[in-house]
């Protein structure tokens, strides 16, 4: 089963599996000299709130160009990956996720690359299963330790929207009144320097119309204070990430500042480097497209 995604002049087709009890969608592109999956190493890229997959097919495609086998899923909960019947849109299910996803791939290892609750996703498959991660690349957020438990005032006062998404309610009216304007608003605040296409905001209308599939993308903010009350998650809050990992912040983030990526060295316990995307806010992957696919070859190129 497949449909057309955009992709330029071209279409990459998005597929289905059932892994972690969910069926996912995704998008994959080989590349064009390797005669199998398993014969390339395998690149799974992670959106964040509120893209989808389908905000990194040009990356996908330029990962395959260069020798890798890329694969970049809907994130639960977004369309068209299935709602989980459980609920559960918790951190840890987001790196359980990632790992069943490599299963299915037939990888033993993989390369993560993550932007927003996909760097989410990567810091908690590498916590979870650090015997299985390649490496990291993640865009926007830094280990979560920095937001959760040392956050700065200023990194506070960044992230009322995301308390706001805790009431009930209150952001499903508020997100859909007058066409997703208060959203578009929020994601030209995050990149202060940054005109959001006609086209990408036409994405972000159609993948948040339907209800259950906004209420998912609010149930991953939601779950964030039940984290505090779980064991294993203060495990993975506590201990050092031990894949090597290239962490990128940008200079005009608005969403999650560039002083909350700062002193995070004792949070990784193999090759870590923090890089700082100049004139680029939270979008980075649609300001600075290029720039976005160097910074994940070259960490790739070296691991």
């Amino acid at each position: 089963m497949m449909t057309a995604t955009e992709h330029g002049d071209e279409a990459l087709p998005v597929h289905y599996i059932r892994a972690n009890d969910l069926e996912f969608a995704y998008l994959e592109a080989l590349p064009a000299s390797t005669p199998s999956a398993k014969a390339a190493p395998l690149v799974l890229v992670l959106h964040g709130f509120p893209d989808t997959a389908q905000s990194y097919a040009e990356v996908v495609q330029q990962l395959a160009d260069t020798g890798y086998h890329a694969v970049a899923p809907f994130l639960r909960g977004y369309q068209p990956s299935e709602l989980p019947e459980d609920g559960d849109y918790s951190v840890l299910a987001l790196g359980r996720d990632v790992i069943a996803l490599m299963e299915h791939f037939g990888a033993d290892q993989a390369f993560l690359v993550g932007h927003d609750w996909g760097a989410l996703a990567a810091y908690a498959a590498a916590a979870l299963r650090p015997d299985r991660i390649r490496g990291i690349v993640t865009f926007g957020v830094p280990h979560p330790r920095r937001v959760l438990l040392r956050p700065s005032l200023a990194q506070l006062t960044a992230l009322d929207y995301a308390f706001k998404f805790q009431w009930p309610l209150w952001a499903e009216r508020r997100i859909k009144m007058n066409g997703f304007a208060w959203l578009i608003d929020l994601v030209k605040r995050w990149s202060p320097d940054w005109t959001p296409t006609e086209a990408y905001l036409a994405q972000l209308r159609t993948v948040f119309a339907d209800p259950a599939r906004l209420k998912a993308a609010l149930a991953y903010y939601r779950a964030v204070p039940g984290l505090l009350f779980t064991r294993n998650a203060w495990q993975f809050l506590l201990h050092p990430i031990q894949a090597p990992a290239r962490v990128v912040c940008g200079a005009r983030d608005a969403c999650m500042l560039p002083s909350t990526f700062q002193e995070s060295e004792h949070l990784f316990g193999a090759d870590y480097e923090l890089i700082e995307m100049k004139g680029v806010g939270h979008a980075m992957v649609q300001e600075a497209p290029q720039e976005f696919a160097t910074l994940i070859l070259e960490f790739l190129k070296r691991h």
